[in-house]
């Protein structure tokens, strides 16, 4: 707090009193006793422990995406003839033999375009350059956005449009078993 007196009105600061460092004092480390409910504290329970606890913090720690064994951004530095060679044997032959008229112009499309781009050609396999982009594909019946990540690599646009929707099956019916013949409806 500042002091004023009665003939000066300006608030004079007053200084605060320097504080003594105070002299570092080492604590006694005290060992853990083993847990008689653990059965014990032998040296290979605490190795295994250590390790239990390193494999729980290295699961919370986000890998970086790497596709066999090239990063994100090498992927993009790398010519197309470099990357068709790292694509499984399908996609690799797809590529070699060329892509036809349809084709090269989805995948100019998509290189130019900022918005998703519609397509009825599932069978072009995704390639590091279309990372980041949405395609509209073809399902049979209507175009199914599929926001492209770097995982999907290697694999057609087809196989993230299902084509086939999955069969719910609701309970049974009167009659579909001998027991529920007898039963009454409500």
């Amino acid at each position: 707090m500042a002091e004023t007196t009665k003939a000066d009105s300006t608030v004079a600061p007053v200084p605060a009193p320097a504080a003594k460092p105070k002299p570092a004092v080492a604590k006694p480390t005290k060992k853990a006793k083993p847990s008689a409910r653990h059965g014990g504290g032998s040296a290979k329970a605490a190795r295994r422990r250590t390790r239990k606890k390193k494999s729980q913090i290295q699961a919370r720690r986000k890998k970086e995406f790497t596709y066999r064994g090239h990063t994100m951004e090498e992927l993009l530095k790398m010519p197309l003839a470099e990357i068709i060679e790292l694509l499984p044997a399908r996609a690799r032959r797809s590529f070699i033999r060329g892509l036809n008229p349809e084709q090269e112009s989805f995948v100019n499309r998509l290189k130019t375009s900022e918005g998703p781009v519609r397509t009825h050609r599932r069978e072009i396999f995704i390639l590091p350059s279309f990372v980041g982009k949405t395609v509209s594909v073809y399902n049979g019946k209507e175009f199914q956005s599929v926001e492209i990540k770097p995982e999907m690599i290697g694999h057609s646009l087809g196989e993230f449009a299902l084509t086939r929707k999955g069969v719910n099956h609701s309970g049974l019916g009167v009659g579909a078993t001998r027991s529920s013949k007898f039963m009454p409806l409500k």
